[in-house]
């Protein structure tokens, strides 16, 4: 699949958490200033925000923490 097409497969912060073996906040913290990332908030509180991560986004984000001197 080509990197953002609308169809790509999105990921919530849990599954991104368990396939990383990271904890969710810091996949959260990785993950929510991202531009490809989308925020959907629940309710006037940031502690209800939905964030789906599109699939070119988190491999862009995982290689990014694999290779921090690159960026």
């Amino acid at each position: 699949m080509r990197d953002g097409t609308p169809f790509e497969k999105h990921y919530r912060i849990g599954e991104l958490a368990a396939i990383w073996g990271l904890g969710r906040e810091t996949v959260r913290l990785l993950v929510k200033d991202d531009p490809g990332v989308v925020k959907v908030r629940m309710g006037r509180k940031k502690a209800h925000t939905v964030y789906s991560v599109p699939e070119s986004a988190a491999r862009r984000i995982h290689t990014r923490l694999l290779n921090p001197s690159s960026y």
